[in-house]
């Protein structure tokens, strides 16, 4: 009996040990899944009866000033899966077939995808209405559609770099639509509904739609127009000279505002992959080039400025000058001779502005550097803005200085010396450059207004009018001839720097070359740059690549403005503003041209002798004489001798003494217009002429 007992008792013993053992384990299990886990498998069980759709919101429409819309949102559908329903059909395979050959995707990537612990899944974004068409009648269970928005640029490749490109989520990733990216991207809105077991909705369950905010508009400072004007004329040369990269800006300089931007190479942002990812570098904000002479006009003005020269100041150019063991050289080192500050400038005197940097000296030098904004950003509304390189004062030497005053060792930005020199044509008033003028809601509702923002006074009004009227004789008659257009008045400056290579050496094949002007130069409409990189062909210089692209951009824009040549009233409202005019030069020119020249500049003239080419003037060309001043002009007879046919050769890039020995031994008679190597002739080179005849041939300087 008593072993019977305690056999009983072993058993209730171990039955309560296995039992205890049994509750212990349980409880844990309990606590596992209600404590440890218990928030992911309520997330997990939310998940399988929670959809989830997200709608995505409409970015703000991009306008230019005049309300033309350059980029706009467009609804497409996009296919979304919810792995749960697909699963509970036991049809994964099958749709992930139906809906490959459809959407041309991987197979077996779209199973993996169909079938994933999810709630919801995109399977692809924005696809073409026929493809939306298709899936929606083929009702694939777990499989839905939501309409989304892209962006999409009427335009094509017009203003790609200022625009700038969205992605696939809605979200701005370059140029404008980055920039604002806040404000113009909206805030996304969501579809809640709550199903059971059977993927039915649940009546009186969870149904919640949260909508979303369409973003802001922006209207930009750009005129569709003049960005057209400036593109095709970007276009032209960047494709004749078979460059590297271009940039053109056109500026109005009284409000800092950006009426064109453009970059070369370009692409079209509705298909942004398919080009290049370099082609959506923009060139006029993101990368630094040696500006060459175009630096020459903040050189001039600090010079002013500082009253260590003026107009009249003398200087010598025996071609070269010695800055201790270095030597600097203007072009073939070819001497200018003695010449005022104003024919400096014109003919573009390497030797002539390193004596006027040594006069500046290297602490104020450094002061309008920085006041004019070299080496810093503008703060320009668009990503990637470059700040520009500029030799550390630190360790900056005698060399240096003369470098910098010709236009070398320092680097700038398009964005950067457009900005400068704007303060030259404004009154010495520098104003920070920006893209838009507007932000408005969908209801036309102002949320924000960008007012023109006074950066600082450069240099005083006086000294900013005198260096208008110096820069005016540049393109009248110095290296920039042939940004010169007839009726209006320009002032301007061309620019030749050699490029550094990888080595930081000087590169002696590949250069850039521009040009940068403003006009009408007594009161400045617009300021306009063209910067080409490594063009190919002959006669690299800005003068005879990038000027000429200027001239055409200026006479369209003010054809589009509707602004008038100059007459003599409008020149007499303008003879307080102007006091002293420069003579042009007239010598070699017939008669109506001479006199066109001299009415421009509102100046006087007087015929001695009879003929119809100017063979010599009072004053000199250059000189400096008052408004309604006399100029007197000697006329010579030219009568061509009759003779036999000749066909003209094409004279191009030869010098003066090249082409009147060519002339002459043809037996043809040579006027030239100005100095230097030939860049148009007329009659054009192939027409036929008799022997004798008049030859008509520009020459242009190639100094820069």
């Amino acid at each position: 009996m008593q072993t019977t007992g305690l056999t009983v008792r072993k058993r209730i013993a171990t039955l309560f040990f296995l039992f205890t053992l049994g509750f212990i384990l349980l409880g844990s299990r309990v606590f596992w899944v209600q404590f440890v886990r218990g928030a992911e498998l309520s997330e997990k069980a939310l998940q399988n009866r929670m959809r989830d759709v997200p709608v995505e919101s409409k970015r703000g429409i991009i306008y230019d000033r005049n309300g033309r819309e350059l980029a706009i949102s467009v609804s497409a559908d996009s296919v979304y899966a919810i792995p749960a329903e697909v699963c509970r059909s036991g049809k994964e395979r099958e749709t992930a077939k139906k809906l490959a050959q459809i959407l041309d995707m991987d197979e077996d990537q779209l199973y993996q995808r169909l079938t994933r612990v999810s709630s919801f899944e995109w399977i692809k974004r924005q696809i073409e209405p026929e493809k939306s068409k298709l899936i929606r009648n083929m009702e694939l269970s777990g499989i839905g559609l939501t309409e989304e928005s892209r962006r999409y640029y009427p335009k094509g490749t017009l203003a790609s770099h200022v625009l700038g490109i969205s992605g696939i989520d809605n979200t701005g990733l370059e140029g404008i639509d980055y920039y604002y990216n806040d404000l113009v991207g909206g805030t996304k809105g969501r579809i809640i509904i709550e199903h059971d077991a059977v993927n039915r909705p649940i009546p009186e369950a969870t149904h919640k739609f949260i909508p979303p905010v369409d973003g802001a508009n922006l209207i930009l400072t750009i005129d569709e127009t003049i960005q057209y004007i400036t593109e095709r004329e970007l276009d032209r040369v960047f494709k004749e000279r078979k460059a590297k990269s271009a940039a053109a800006i056109v500026m109005d300089p009284a409000t800092g505002e950006i009426l064109a931007l453009s970059s070369r190479p370009t692409y079209n942002p509705n298909s942004f992959s398919d080009y290049p990812v370099s082609n959506r570098r923009n060139f006029a904000i993101n990368d630094v080039y040696e500006p060459g002479s175009t630096m020459k006009i903040t050189t001039a003005a600090m010079a002013l400025e500082e009253k260590v020269v003026n107009a009249e100041s003398r200087f010598f150019c025996p071609g070269y000058i010695k800055v201790g063991v270095e030597t600097i050289g203007c072009p073939d080192k070819k001497p200018h001779g003695s010449m005022t500050f104003a024919e400096a400038i014109e003919k573009s005197c390497n030797v002539a502005f390193v004596q006027i940097g040594q006069k500046i000296g290297m602490e104020n030098y450094y002061k309008y550097l920085n006041a004019f904004g070299f080496g810093k950003i503008t703060g320009i509304d668009l990503p990637g803005e470059a700040a520009g390189i500029t030799v550390p004062k630190e360790r900056a030497q005698q060399i240096d200085l003369a470098t910098m005053a010709m236009g070398q060792s320092n680097a700038v930005t398009a964005i950067q010396l457009i900005t400068a020199v704007s303060a030259v044509a404004n009154e010495g008033k520098m104003m920070k450059p920006h893209m838009v003028k507007q932000v408005v809601d969908n209801n036309g509702k102002v949320i924000k207004k960008i007012e023109p923002q006074l950066v600082k006074q450069v240099i005083s009004p006086d000294v900013a009018k005198e260096l208008c009227v110096m820069l005016e004789g540049e393109v009248t008659n110095g290296t920039g001839r042939q940004a010169y257009l007839e009726g209006y008045r320009i002032a301007g400056k061309t620019g030749t720097a050699q490029k550094v290579g990888p080595d930081g050496k000087y590169m002696s094949n590949e250069n850039v070359v521009s040009f940068i002007g403003f006009a009408p130069s007594n009161n400045p409409h617009l300021v306009a740059i063209v910067v080409v990189d490594a063009p190919k062909g002959s006669l690299i210089f800005g003068g005879w690549i990038a000027a000429p692209a200027f001239k055409e951009i200026v006479k369209d824009v003010f054809h589009y403005w509707e602004i008038p040549m100059y007459n003599s009233a409008e020149i007499e409202e303008t003879k307080e503003k102007v006091d002293k005019i420069l003579v042009p030069d007239l010598v070699n020119l017939p008669l109506s041209e001479a006199l066109s020249l001299i009415n421009s500049r509102g100046l006087k003239a007087k015929i001695n002798g009879s003929g119809n080419i100017v063979w010599q003037q009072t004053p000199k060309a250059s000189s400096k004489i008052d408004r309604g001043a006399q100029v007197i002009i000697d006329m010579s007879p030219l009568e061509p001798k009759k003779g036999g046919e000749i066909t003209i050769p094409d004279l191009q890039g030869k010098s003066i003494k090249e082409v009147a020995k060519i002339l002459a031994d043809l037996g043809l008679h040579l006027v030239p217009d100005g100095y230097g190597l030939a860049y148009e002739q007329s009659p054009v080179a192939g027409k036929i002429v008799s022997n004798g005849s008049v030859i008509k041939v520009k020459f242009q300087p190639v100094g820069e």
